[in-house]
């Protein structure tokens, strides 16, 4: 093969020669070998070592397994399978547009029909490889396929040179990342005194309509003796899996959407149809931090363009560990006018806006008009307050459920709601709306053009607080599975819709915290909510990984100081935002000046440095925390730019700890300075020496926000 725009695939039993493509950051080789099946060689940043692979451990450029065709030696882990060894390669297009570089490749197995187009794209100057699969039933009889891989990389280290890290994402608990021996999961079993590879996987599925419920959709290998990094994720708004197991002499990854033995998904394809993966993307580096970077530049470069990522305004909700879901007209204008002093710039409320009764809303939403019982004068009175105080206006709103008592879910079809063998689903009381019938989604339309287009809302809080597994089954839909996938890959395309339509809009996504943070719905909304952790001491951990999941100017985190705190608990609560997104609660209207004044200045002290958070890469000077760590610490370093270091003593830990931050060594070292608090008795001195920060916090627990800038 050639880097041509278009190439033939190969002829008899030719050996072509290779395909190389890519850019200054990433480069990659693809093989075709005598069986005609192409096979990626070689996947490496240029100039850095060791990227090829050894003939014997290539696999085919995809997986696919349908019925008819089983799965060949792999068993369940889907490589090596029946149909790979006979997809050949075809057609070859690359080229490049908008500062990506793309390739596609054909593929075409002649017994079945079934022929593929893998996608693979990187943006300029970033060593990460996306792709996806659009797969094609090119024969004359109906196929039904039951997995098909969105990313296949083979031929990395043997297992037992590896590490590696993945995240439990549990509600309240999100991005708890750790990290393992491959080894420890694929045990040695000699391959060289078998007639086959070890069947051994490490994999992780994610399943239902809360796809980070468990881990999140991620992970990363890194090779302890070669330096090198692997960071993935996938992005599928419903199932997924990843695994990595063992091949000849070396490991392979996989990162597959949903599967029909993990989520009961099937796609059936009639003669002509195509069904196109999940795309996902695995980001190269010489560390975990180094591979993560350059995931946080694929992440920027493949979302949704919107101002809100580089303005980065101070969100106020009323919710948390403050009205709790119970708003009023009597209650929220002393909180609007505290929280404008405080240097809010949205103020969003949350749930129970809608809740008439005043007696409990969980199986009544859906309908979305205000109520006249929490608002007397109506809910403008308060929205118009909002105004008058400088700031946006925002709502609550889960839009894809009806509750049992809603009068929409008697309005609107069968059909509009997820359902199995002919019945609605009823899941907590509440049903779930199906966004690919047009009644779910022009209900919908109508809901946000009332809300944004007539009553001026600036900020949508689109929450989801049941799960649905393991999907639906409408009229067409092949496997329930298939239903989810399809619904939820609608309910994104509303999204965009919404935003074309409300350019400036800003939504924040969340499901009860972080039960939905995948990549396809952080490349389309503009904040996530990172969790619905109510304890400060508890929330750290989660502040501290959620880098690593998104970029920091997504990263919505909460700061809910009370009246009862003392001033070290104050500014302890605000500090974990400071280097994300600042979600700014708290019975602020209940404060003394004095206190008021605390949060002021750390609203003053974001909006100093929030210009430099889209541009920022995160690191972890003390490694990524464990849950009950009492010291924990998240750098963000701005290229050609200064360093911001927070770090947390929480309860337990002695006052004084060095952090290293090994970039700034040399010459006569940073000057630094703690930004938050304003007025502290701890104590930040740079030890040259250890190229580290010393730190005394003499309160416990505290938290400290430093900069440092390079001298000289």
């Amino acid at each position: 093969m050639t880097d041509a725009a278009t190439a033939a695939g190969p002829a008899g039993d030719r050996v072509d020669e290779p395909l190389v493509w890519g850019h200054a950051a990433l480069r990659l080789e693809v093989t075709t070998g005598p069986d005609g099946v192409p096979r990626l060689a070689r996947l490496e940043r240029p100039g850095a070592a060791g990227g090829g692979t050894d003939p014997a451990t290539r696999l085919p450029l995809l997986e696919v397994t349908a019925l008819g065709h089983g799965t060949g030696w792999s068993g369940p882990r889907f490589t090596g399978t029946a149909l790979n060894q006979r997809m050949r390669a075809g057609a070859v297009r690359s080229g490049v547009r908008d500062g990506w570089h793309f390739l596609d490749i054909d593929v075409h197995d002649p017994a079945g029909g079934l022929s593929a187009t893998v996608e693979l794209s990187s943006p300029d100057g970033v060593a990460v490889l996306r792709s996806r699969v659009r797969l094609r039933n090119d024969g004359n009889r109906p196929a039904v396929v039951q997995s098909v891989s969105s990313l296949l990389l083979g031929g990395l280290p043997p297992a037992g040179a590896l590490e590696v890290h993945r995240a439990r994402n549990d509600w309240l608990a999100e991005g708890r990342w750790y990290a393992e021996p491959l080894r420890a999961t694929v045990a040695d079993i000699g391959v060289d005194s078998h007639q086959h590879d070890s069947r051994a996987t490490l994999a992780l599925v994610g399943r239902g309509s809360w796809p980070t419920d468990g881990h999140l959709a991620a992970g990363a290998l890194t090779d302890r003796a070669g330096g090198r990094a692997w960071a993935w994720q996938i992005e599928s708004p419903a199932g997924w899996r990843w695994d990595i197991g063992e091949y000849a002499h070396g490991s392979h990854l996989t990162l597959n959407g949903p599967a029909d033995a993990d989520h009961q998904w099937r796609q059936a394809l009639a003669p002509g149809e195509e069904f196109t993966t999940v795309p996902a993307a695995v980001a190269l580096g010489s560390g975990f931090e180094d591979a993560i970077a350059a995931l946080t530049a694929y992440r920027r470069a493949v979302r949704r363009a919107h101002p809100d990522h580089t303005a980065l305004p101070v969100v106020f909700n009323d919710y948390m560990n403050t009205l709790m879901g119970d708003p009023t007209t009597a209650k929220l204008l002393p909180l609007i006018d505290a929280a404008a002093e405080a240097g809010a710039e949205y103020f969003c409320i949350d749930s129970g806006w809608y809740d008439d009764d005043l007696h409990g809303w969980w199986d009544s939403v859906g309908e979305w008009l205000p109520s006249s019982a929490r608002f007397p004068g109506g809910i403008q009175v308060v929205l118009g307050r909002i105004r008058d105080r400088g700031m946006v206006p925002g709502l609550w709103l889960e839009p894809e459920v009806v509750g049992v008592r809603s009068p929409v879910a008697a309005a609107l079809p069968d059909d509009a709601f997820f359902q199995q063998d002919g019945v609605r689903i009823t899941e907590q009381g509440r049903h779930q709306l199906d966004l690919r019938h047009p009644a779910a989604r022009a209900h919908l339309d109508a809901t946000v053009d009332r809300i944004v287009g007539a009553w001026g809302v600036g900020y949508l809080k689109l929450d989801y607080n049941i799960v649905v597994a393991p999907g639906t089954q409408a009229p067409g839909d092949t496997s329930p599975g298939a239903g989810l996938l399809g619904h939820a890959r609608a309910y994104l395309d509303w999204i965009t819709g919404v935003l074309d339509r409300y350019p400036g809009l800003v939504i924040e996504n969340c499901a009860s915290g972080g039960m939905r943070m995948d990549g396809a719905s952080l490349a389309v909304t503009q904040l996530q909510s990172t969790s619905d952790q109510q304890d400060p001491l508890r929330y750290p951990p989660i502040t501290v990984t959620a880098p690593a999941a998104m970029p920091p100017e997504q990263c919505a985190v909460w700061a809910y100081p009370q009246p009862e705190f003392s001033d070290d608990e104050i500014t302890f609560a605000l500090a974990g935002a400071l280097l994300g997104r600042v979600h700014l609660s708290g019975r602020l209207d209940w404060m003394t000046p004095h206190q008021l004044g605390l949060v002021a200045d750390a609203m003053a002290v974001y909006k100093q440095l929030r210009g430099d958070l889209p541009r920022a890469l995160p690191f972890w000077p003390l490694g990524l925390p464990g849950w009950s760590d009492d010291r924990l610490a998240l750098g963000m370093r701005v290229p050609d730019g200064p360093t911001y270091l927070l770090v947390w003593r929480r309860q337990g830990a002695g006052p004084r700890l060095s952090v290293p931050v090994p970039h700034l060594a040399g010459g006569h070292g940073p000057a630094v300075r703690i930004l938050h608090p304003r007025k502290t008795a701890a104590e930040a001195v740079w030890e040259a020496g250890d190229a580290a920060v010393g730190l005394l916090l003499p309160a416990a627990p505290s938290a400290v926000l430093l900069r440092l800038d390079p001298v000289g």
